[in-house]
């Protein structure tokens, strides 16, 4: 099994104002966790910053405009109530974006596996008119865009365990049937969106989980919505939306999983990957703001697609 792994080199370059949750502490810890002897076999790839006009694949004039028009010269400027922008915060965005591309590049032409790409900020709360959510592109989105129109997949599928639902890749997707999009997430909880009764044109499945649910509730939505539903679509590559922030230790959600979760949903991803699309599978950091939960978390999703084990 040959992982790739990819670290954005400039995250700290998007500042966001004191006590934000989404901080360049969350990459400086991840880092801090790669260099560990845990992942010293681990191949890593040098991030290469892509075109930030990518965005325009998926999102509209008035997006892009709004965003470059907020960037400020100095300090901080904002989008929303929580979203906000500095000067190098599209440089960041753009290595994002290139990390992303780069590893489906290597997954879609055989050169790997599997990927996971460790980057700020993150994107799936990003509409195609509106970014939001902490987000300034919609990553994923981007990378499924070019997955079919430069790699030629059919059929993208698109998971996300992220504990807030993906609003910005259910905008996007939800009357493009070839790309199939499902989420895990709790509700109520920002962004208020991902009833179940949202299903697009038959690709879209949400499940959402009650505030202080487990692992146990989470491996019954998979096992009865999500993995079924994922294996009849039969795509050509998946993608996964990664967050974090599902972890009892996240200060903005209220679920109950810990590392162990994450490790058995990845494990179920990969064998749908293996099943249904040659192990294609390509991962994208999204949210996690417990510092530790969010390293406990990732460890054991890249331990899965690295050697296929916990570690503990």
């Amino acid at each position: 099994m040959t992982t790739l792994l990819y670290v954005q080199p400039n995250s700290d370059d998007h500042v966001t104002p004191p006590g934000h949750p989404e901080r360049p502490d969350r990459l400086k810890r991840l880092k801090t966790l790669f260099d560990s002897d845990r992942f010293e076999g681990i191949e890593r790839h040098e991030v290469e910053p892509a075109d930030y006009a990518l965005a325009e694949t998926v999102h509209s004039a008035h997006f892009i405009e709004q965003v470059l028009s907020t960037r400020p010269a100095e300090g901080i400027a904002q989008l929303d109530p929580d979203t906000y922008i500095s000067p190098k915060s599209l440089e960041v965005a753009s290595t994002a974006l290139g990390a992303a591309l780069s590893a489906l590049d290597s997954v879609m032409q055989g050169e790997a596996n599997n990927a996971f790409c460790a980057m700020r900020p993150p994107g799936h709360h990003a509409e195609r008119d509106k970014p939001m959510g902490f987000c300034l592109v919609n990553t994923i989105a981007v990378a499924a865009h070019m997955a079919r129109e430069k790699h030629g997949a059919e059929r993208v599928a698109i998971v996300d365990f992220d504990v807030h639902h993906g609003n910005g890749t259910q905008n996007i997707f939800e009357t493009v049937p070839d790309v199939f999009y499902a989420s895990s997430h709790q509700a109520p909880l920002y962004p208020g969106t991902g009833d179940a009764s949202e299903t697009g044109v038959g690709n879209i499945v949400n499940v959402p989980l009650a505030a202080h649910s487990d692992g146990s509730a989470m491996r019954e939505a998979y096992n009865d919505r999500i993995l079924p539903a994922l294996n009849a679509f039969s795509p050509d590559v998946l993608l996964v939306s990664a967050g974090f922030d599902a972890d009892t230790r996240d200060p903005l959600a209220q679920l109950d999983w810990g590392p162990q979760d994450f490790a058995w949903v990845t494990g179920k991803l990969m064998d749908i990957a293996e099943r249904r699309c040659s192990n294609r599978l390509v991962s994208l950091l999204e949210g996690g703001y417990d510092l530790e939960g969010l390293a406990d978390g990732v460890e054991a999703h890249l331990n899965m697609l690295f050697k296929g084990t916990t570690t503990g």
